[in-house]
């Protein structure tokens, strides 16, 4: 198993879910993230936030989603078509491994917890 978690640009999240939804992978999480990198945002260069300290942090979106070894390269390629803009700031794509995982309310563990959607399964 695998965590894959992606750090894009707010506007490359919907077509994302909405292409992983397609292809079965309903199970992803999207929140908000602040961050910084190696590009200096010129918008955010010497702005103060409510404190009145300067900022350097970007306002991204932060996409995980767990998948079975195979699934991976399918979840990445998605990311990677719609979250690419060749501009500076894109983001980054993280593939982390999973030792265990468990679904809480039947005691499942390891990739039975993952549950593609019956989509996947037709399609293998």
């Amino acid at each position: 198993m695998k965590m894959v978690v992606a750090y894009i640009r707010e506007e490359a999240s919907e077509p994302i879910c909405s292409e992983l939804l397609e292809l079965g992978f309903p199970c992803v999480t999207v929140c908000a993230a602040q961050g910084s990198g190696r590009q200096e945002g010129p918008s955010l260069r010497g702005a103060s936030g409510s404190n009145g300290a300067p900022t350097f942090l970007h306002s991204n979106v932060k996409i995980e989603c767990a998948v079975a070894d195979g699934d991976t390269p399918t979840i990445v390629d998605t990311i990677l078509r719609h979250a690419r803009t060749g501009s500076i700031g894109d983001g980054k794509v993280f593939v982390l491994p999973v030792e265990q995982a468990y679904r809480i309310r039947t005691g499942e563990a390891g990739e039975d917890t993952l549950q593609a959607h019956p989509r996947v399964l037709a399609a293998l």
